[in-house]
Formats: C-alpha cells, sequence, structure tokens
C-alpha cells in the first residue's frame, strides 16, 4: 500500500506499507540515488514471515518530491521522524543501506532513538564515506568531486559507471538497466545535493556514539562504494553492536548475498539479541 506523508509544508514523501497488521515492523531507507524499489527482494519475501515492511523514497528520489533545498542529513532525518509520526511506529527495527545508513545514524541521534528497538546498518556511508585528515578509509574526496561534476555534465553515464561498482557476483544486462532506472527517478538537483552531504558531514562521527540500542552492521568485504573500514569505525563507535562481515559481496549486499543478508536481519530482529 503507498501513501504519501507531508514532511515539510509542499514537500510528501512516497511511502510502501506492506502488511501494515504484522507482528514486527521494519522500516527501510535507501541508498543514493535508489529509492525503495532497491529493497524489493526484502519486500516480497519478509510479508510472508509476518513482518510489516515500511520502505520510503527520501526526498528528491523515486515517487517523493524533488524540492530544491533539504538534501542535509538534519533536514532527512527529521523526514523520517515526520513518518514515523504518521505511521505512529513504536519498537521497530530502522534499516538504513548506505547513504540511508548514515540518515538513519543521524536519526538516532537527533531524534534520541524514537520508537527505535533495534538498529540494521547496511553497508553504510558512516562516519565518513570519503577520506578525511582523520579518517583515511573513505574513497578519495575527488572521487565524489567527479560524480558531482559527471551528474550535471552526463547523469546517464555517471549512473552507468556507478554501477559497474555496485555488485562482487556479476548480474545480467536486464537487471543492471533496471538498478539504472531507479537513479533515472531521481533529480539531478537531489542527486548532486546527496553528494555533496557526503563531503560536507562530519558530526556523524559523534553520532556514532549516541546510539544506545542493539545495532547490527551488515557489510560486504568487496564493497568498492563504502570501503569495508567503514564497518569497523561504526562497530567501534557504537556500542552494543555486531559486525557481520558478507564474504565475496559488493556494496548492493542485499542482492549480492540474498538469502544470508535475508537471514542475518531477520535473526537480528528477533528476541533475545546477543551481539
Amino acid at each position: 500500500m503507498g501513501i504519501y506523508v507531508t514532511v515539510e509544508p509542499n514537500v510528501k514523501i512516497y511511502v510502501e506499507d506492506l502488511n501494515p497488521l504484522g507482528d514486527k515492523t521494519i522500516l527501510f531507507v535507501h541508498g543514493w540515488p535508489g529509492n525503495h524499489n532497491l529493497f524489493e527482494y526484502q519486500l516480497n519475501q519478509l510479508p510472508k514471515l509476518g513482518y510489516r515492511c515500511v520502505a520510503i523514497d527520501c526526498r528528491g528520489f523515486g515517487l517523493s518530491d524533488k524540492p530544491w533545498s533539504g538534501y542535509d542529513y538534519d533536514r532527512l532525518a527529521d523526514d523520517l521522524r515526520a513518518v514515523v509520526d504518521a505511521l505512529q511506529l513504536k519498537n521497530f527495527t530502522l534499516a538504513g543501506h548506505s547513504t540511508g545508513g548514515a540518515i538513519c545514524i543521524r536519526y538516532m541521534a537527533r531524534h534520541n532513538g524514537y520508537g527505535v528497538s533495534k538498529l540494521a546498518l547496511l553497508a553504510a556511508a558512516a562516519p565518513s564515506l570519503i577520506q578525511r585528515p582523520y579518517f583515511p578509509y573513505g574513497l578519495q574526496r575527488q572521487v565524489v568531486l567527479d560524480i558531482i561534476q559527471n551528474t550535471y555534465k552526463d547523469r546517464p553515464k555517471m549512473l552507468r559507471n556507478f554501477g559497474s561498482m555496485l555488485f562482487y557476483h556479476r548480474v545480467s544486462a536486464s537487471f543492471s538497466d533496471w538498478i539504472f532506472q531507479l537513479g533515472l527517478q531521481a533529480a539531478s538537483w537531489s542527486t548532486a545535493s546527496i553528494a555533496n552531504a557526503w563531503l560536507n558531514e562530519e558530526g556523524l562521527f559523534d553520532d556514532l556514539g549516541k546510539i544506545r540500542v542493539p545495532t547490527l552492521i551488515l557489510h560486504g568485504y568487496n564493497d568498492q562504494v563504502c570501503l569495508f573500514p567503514l564497518a569497523i569505525a561504526q562497530n567501534r563507535g557504537i556500542a552494543n553492536s555486531k559486525l557481520v562481515p558478507l564474504q565475496q559481496c559488493g556494496h548492493f549486499l542485499f542482492y549480492d548475498q540474498l538469502e544470508r543478508f535475508n537471514k542475518e536481519l531477520v535473526a537480528f530482529t528477533q528476541d533475545p539479541y546477543i551481539p
């Protein structure tokens, strides 16, 4: 069931709410530059197991409104809070992939983890996607600058190049085209603005220490986008967290290691959880 939630005047966020009467709820936040459909292979399985699955399109992406502004992590976390309030979500697992993981971390710090019982970070772009003087583990800054420049110059080509970095295992041409089309559904200004947030956002380092709920960190060893040392930094920075490395797995871990991913996520949501 698709609905729209107003997050601020004249800005609505698209939300897919599957199996609203499910026993346990997982709220999915997608990564750049996709939308909720990236979780298709979770959304078509987990409701069969009794889960309520809520998945959003972040502002600027998918079926959500695409305003000119509002692409900093604070505003994106506030959008998430608006969805939680509108659907009256409580005691749910918050699951974020890539940039969506960074947004979830900011939500936990900025909104004190409101309604969240557990947090799942899925190849999260945190605490920094890029290398910094005090954090030499991310991508080189120039890589992101090139993404921004190429977004304005030739966005389809940029998306194709980015798509070539996502998987460890070979995917079909049809599947690759599907991922490409999801990226094209975003606005170009949204695509570039989120990339700018990667450069400017440094507060996630402090945010990690404010997370108080059990946290699962799923990350592929072969991730070329959010390099594996980011997962190690998350694990060190978040108390009561568990890091599960996925062998032979790239950035789109929810497809590259589909069965293992779903198994780990389901096990994490069950009680008791022992990190």
